[in-house]
């Protein structure tokens, strides 16, 4: 052991009369180790908020959409074709997509509209790994000579129109029809075949699908479709796969992936997170102000002993290093302390979820939690530096003492 560690050490066990100086050492131990375990509890909540959110949009939404300029796409089966061609693209989907009006006979709403081809949407959109997909038509028993095509509800729309699956629904078109007094809306019957849940209140309450046959009846778009969507094997290199598409294809096309059709979430997420930190960071400087005037207090405390080492041959450095290695260690085990109960915090709340959310503010019931590594290092490395820092002013103090005055008037 070093000269400077093992005296270091040894001015963390204060004497008895020095009892002072001890509490506000162990006051600040304490600090570091709230600031270092709230950072890691609320940094965690965030990383779960954003994974769990990620999930639950890609649960409804495709990994990337490739659409046309001005319009319609109308040869979508040779796009289709070069689309899934591209390495990393697991499955492609035509879809239609518009807003419309719903009615039933319990109350009217509006809706955005997607026309789906079942046989493919399955392995583009997770939704419909619980949920089954709606058909072109169905047989009733009031009217067998009819054929009622499905439609598949979010819940809240489901329940803001007070329907029911096999219950029935009007679906009213933008596209219209003329007649001989003008133009006038169009619409057609649609039987509920399922109602699905994504947890997201934004989809549950305004989207329906529907086949995609009669979507481009309805909406007299004959043989053409809104855009495709693809579904990706890595979800982070969407983004490269869409501009490769989008390069051989060419202009009239355009894709964006899953990022840039959240990209106003995702970065109201990112500044939270980095402003949560910041803030809670504050803790960990209040606990290194402790740990400074602590350090103060102990120069002035030792000013004989250090006079003595002076005298004995220790240099200014080693004097520094003394009072350094004593305000980092006590970084270092409040920084240990408090990563091993935010830990431990965070594992009880990912087991027992003892803290509740309210359902109707929130989209999840429970605080979801994520630790991640990367952001355990950062928060550590960040307490300790705040830590190391701190010492640098009393160690200086220290250090500049003139042994002779200090034993004068020690």
């Amino acid at each position: 052991m070093s000269f400077e560690l093992f005296v270091g050490t040894r001015y963390l066990r204060a004497k008895q009369k020095e009892t002072f100086i001890s509490l506000i050492t162990i006051l600040s131990i304490a600090g570091v180790t709230v600031g270092v375990m709230a950072l890691i509890v609320v940094i965690a909540v965030m990383a779960g908020f954003e994974s769990d959110l990620k999930s639950r949009i890609l649960g409804i939404e495709s990994h990337l959409v490739i659409m046309r300029h001005g319009g319609q796409m109308t040869d979508y089966q040779q796009t289709l074709s070069k689309a899934s061609s591209y390495e990393g693209v697991i499955a492609v989907t035509p879809f239609i997509y518009t807003q419309t009006m719903l009615r039933s006979a319990s109350g009217i709403s509006g809706a955005v509209l997607r026309g789906i081809e079942p046989d493919t949407a399955k392995d583009v959109i997770n939704i419909f790994n619980d949920v089954v997909p709606p058909q072109k038509h169905v047989k009733t028993d009031v009217e067998p000579e009819n054929e009622v095509p499905e439609i598949v509800l979010g819940k809240e729309l489901a329940r803001r129109l007070g329907v029911r699956v096999s219950d029935t629904v009007y679906l009213i078109s933008p596209a219209g029809i003329l007649s001989p007094i003008g133009h006038v809306p169009a619409m057609k019957r649609f039987q509920v075949s399922d109602i699905f849940e994504s947890g997201m209140y934004e989809y549950d309450g305004s989207l329906a699908f529907i086949h995609l046959e009669d979507a481009q009846k309805i909406l007299r778009m004959g043989d053409s479709v809104t855009g495709i969507e693809v579904r990706v094997k890595d979800i982070y290199k969407a983004g490269d796969i869409a501009e490769k598409i989008v390069s051989e294809l060419g202009f009239p096309y355009w894709a964006r992936d899953w990022t840039q059709m959240n990209q106003n979430l995702f970065a109201a997420l990112k500044l939270e997170k980095t402003v949560m930190f910041i803030i809670l960071a504050l803790i960990i400087l209040v606990a290194a102000f402790n740990i400074a005037s602590t350090l103060i207090m102990m120069v002035m405390e030792k000013t004989r002993d250090i006079a003595i080492l002076k005298a004995m041959g220790a240099t200014d450095k080693s004097i520094g290093k003394i009072f350094v290695i004593k305000g980092v260690v006590i970084g270092v085990i409040g920084t240990f302390i408090g990563v091993t109960l935010g830990f431990v915090l965070c594992k009880l709340l990912e087991k027992y979820k003892f803290i509740e959310l309210p359902g109707d503010v929130y989209y999840i019931s429970t605080l979801p939690v994520r630790m991640e590594l990367l952001d355990i290092v950062l928060i550590a490395t960040a307490a300790v530096v705040i830590c190391f820092l701190a010492t640098l002013y009393p160690a200086r103090q220290a250090s500049k003492l003139n042994p002779v005055e200090a034993i004068r008037y020690g």
